[in-house]
């Protein structure tokens, strides 16, 4: 097979090697950009979902007057839990170490400015799957829980591990993240 190069053979393994590095850069820049469809669960109900975009007020609220109600300003109802993955963030070993693979295999292609020119596509392209990779590697999960406060207003808290509520069930806010029964 000859790529790039006239009248000089380069081994198959290096071939195949640069064929990985482009398809991997080509995987990360469709995963970053959104082309590649994500795992993801959703603890929500559809329900839910329909009623809050809707505007229209949950049904399964419960508790108190109105009055005790109104006397608690961090009180509210679960209206929605949902699981999320965060990308952690990158040290820039993998961009370093991506970028130093792409411009070897790079470089093993073309001559004279192909050569370079290459190279240094080799270096970007490995670089930016390199970042990628280790973020991905790094990624968390979190749970995302929307409250319907007593005023109407609504907050969104995270937290790492599962709630122990469900969608539906009155809450108070203590100390800021923690939610607790009313």
């Amino acid at each position: 097979v000859k790529l790039f190069m006239e009248g000089a053979k380069s081994h198959p393994v290096v071939i195949i090697a640069a064929i990985v590095v482009l398809l991997v850069s080509a995987m990360g820049a469709a995963a970053l950009s959104g082309l590649l469809p994500a795992a993801s669960s959703k603890l929500e109900d559809p329900a839910t979902i329909a009623a809050r975009e809707a505007g229209a007020p949950l049904e399964k609220q419960t508790g108190g007057t109105a009055s005790q109600a109104a006397a608690c300003a961090q009180c509210g109802v679960i209206e929605s839990i949902r699981m999320v993955e965060i990308d952690g963030a990158g040290t820039g070993l993998g961009a370093v170490a991506g970028g130093v693979t792409g411009a070897v295999v790079g470089n093993q292609f073309g001559s004279g400015g192909g050569k370079t020119a290459m190279t240094v596509a080799g270096a970007a392209g490995g670089a930016y799957a390199g970042n990628t990779i280790e973020k991905r590697l790094k990624r968390t999960t979190a749970y995302r829980i929307t409250l319907r406060m007593d005023d109407g207003t609504y907050r969104t808290l995270s937290q790492p591990e599962a709630p122990r509520f469900a969608v539906g069930e009155r809450v108070r806010i203590a100390k800021g993240q923690m939610l607790e029964r009313v």
